[in-house]
């Protein structure tokens, strides 16, 4: 009962005037900054950071969390419209949001991603509001032991669950693996993989990456195939055909619920993220679903467990930071700080210090989710009407937006020619049936797979028996070792059965 009748003062402060234009202005600029390729809601909110500076801490504070919030809706649209990501997590959804999208049905993929963000922040909230301070201290269970056995989980599940051929998943797994070590060791502080250019010392751009490999190779393919009439009617892109049907609504129900939940506990781990409950929710959805094998045509179901993951892991998020000071990715580092500029010192006091503050922004995550939700479904008339675009005026937007992206990564033309050259190499991969999203989620989940399980070693002296006396990861190395072997003992029994109807025949 004190928990609702504190919300209910939280919402009492989020609805003031102030606040909810807050919220709102908030909301909106998340999505316009989600939705441009090369920002992403770190950027995004260390931008729009000074423009909170004369508010009151509330207020600033509700402004920022609905910037952040609002990005993970707005990611998604470039994704599914251009096939060129907004975020990292939103890499997840353009699988089966842009062959939605090709196949003329832009309009049902935005309506999917727009609802099932809807679910994955409302269960995220709402489990944000009930045990958030309960489940922050049990992601602090997960030391570098335990999450480097939940990434060694996911990057292994690469390769058989993303594209048709599990080894040229596996290849361009360990293609993403190598590409992230390149540049300085993050321990030692010695260079590798550099071949001798200064450029490299940084590592792999991975904005430049992300917009070339998605981005410019869909110019690439664009250019080729330019004579090609299209496979859809453009006239029949109106908003009553964009509308989900009684039966699509029903099949992104049990996705999202499922993505929301597990979203939520992975957002609540420390440097876990939105881009690890997209990819897992994604990976569960593929195992569970009762079409997963489907996944990756365009299925409104993946669009609906990407997009659910990814917001409710931004719900959670929340949890660590308010109730121990722990930011969960590097856009939690930026509203960490937006804290303690304002004076308020996150931890487990700031709901008994200052529940005014902490209700009130819980209240208006509420709040901005409904208003997000409103915004983007209003702005979907408008957005599908990119499609009607003619190829020959795609090609130059597409690829000014490309090299605007890309060169706003660091203010350089390097970044420019990594574009360039990753756009030729993911063309290349498209092709000959090399999948992507491995690469990209190994490049990405790489460097922190690296640094836990070195962490792991130097705890244990280089034992690896570490892995099985903690109970956390001794169960996330059992499933990894079924993960590896099930398919193995399928494939093997298959061949057996084909063989023992062979020789009765």
């Amino acid at each position: 009962m004190d928990t609702i009748q504190l919300l209910l003062g939280g919402f009492g402060t989020a609805l003031s005037v102030n606040n909810f234009f807050a919220a709102a202005v908030g909301a909106l600029l998340g999505i316009l900054v989600g939705a441009m390729p090369g920002i992403g809601s770190l950027a995004g909110v260390a931008l729009l950071l000074p423009l909170t500076f004369k508010f009151n801490p509330v207020t600033g504070m509700i402004m920022l969390s609905a910037v952040y919030y609002a990005n993970m809706y707005g990611g998604s649209y470039s994704a599914i419209l251009i096939n060129i990501p907004g975020d990292t997590p939103a890499v997840m959804t353009g699988l089966d949001g842009h062959p939605l999208a090709q196949q003329g049905k832009p309009g049902k993929a935005l309506f999917t991603s727009n609802i099932a963000s809807f679910i994955g922040g409302t269960v995220g909230i709402i489990i944000l509001t009930v045990i958030g301070p309960g489940l922050a201290r049990f992601g602090l269970r997960f030391g570098p032991v335990e999450m480097a056995a939940l990434l060694l989980v996911a990057m292994t599940s690469l390769g058989w669950l993303l594209g048709d051929s599990p080894t040229k998943g596996i290849v361009a797994t360990l293609l993403g693996i190598l590409m992230a070590t390149m540049g300085f060791d993050a321990v030692l502080g010695t260079p590798r993989y550099d071949f001798g250019s200064i450029y490299l010392l940084g590592g792999v751009p991975f904005i430049p990456l992300v917009i070339g490999i998605f981005g410019f190779s869909q110019v690439i393919e664009m250019m080729e195939l330019r004579n090609k009439p299209r496979d859809f009617d453009t006239d029949k892109l109106t908003l009553r055909d964009s509308m989900l049907s009684r039966d699509e609504f029903r099949r992104i129900i049990p996705p999202s619920l499922r993505s929301s939940l597990l979203g939520t506990f992975i957002g609540v781990l420390p440097g876990a993220g939105a881009t690890t409950g997209a990819f897992l929710s994604y990976m569960q959805e593929k195992r569970l679903g009762r079409d997963g094998h489907l996944l990756g045509t365009g299925r409104v179901e993946g669009v609906a467990a990407a997009e659910a993951g990814n917001n409710s892991a931004a719900a959670g998020a929340f949890a660590p930071l308010l109730s121990l000071g722990i930011p969960g990715s590097g856009t939690g580092a930026v509203l960490l700080g937006g804290l303690l500029m304002y004076g308020l010192n996150p931890g487990p006091l700031l709901f008994q210090n200052q529940p005014e503050f902490t209700w009130g922004l819980i209240a208006s995550l509420y709040v901005a989710n409904i208003v997000t939700l409103g915004v983007a479904i209003m702005i979907i008339p408008w957005l599908i009407k990119i499609l009607k675009v003619p190829v020959s005026v795609m090609i130059p937007v597409i690829t000014t937006i490309c090299v605007m992206g890309s060169y706003s990564a660091n203010n350089s033309l390097y970044g420019i020619v990594m574009m360039l050259f990753f756009g030729v190499v993911g063309f290349f991969m498209k092709k000959y049936g090399y999948p992507i999203a491995p690469l990209l989620l190994a490049f990405v989940l790489g460097p922190t797979l690296e640094k836990n399980f070195r962490q792991a070693l130097q705890i244990s002296d280089g034992s690896l028996a570490i892995f099985l006396q903690r109970p956390i990861s001794a169960v996330l190395v059992a499933f990894l070792l079924i993960t590896v072997v099930s398919p193995i003992v399928r494939r093997a029994v298959g061949k057996n059965k084909t063989k023992t109807k062979g020789e009765s025949v």
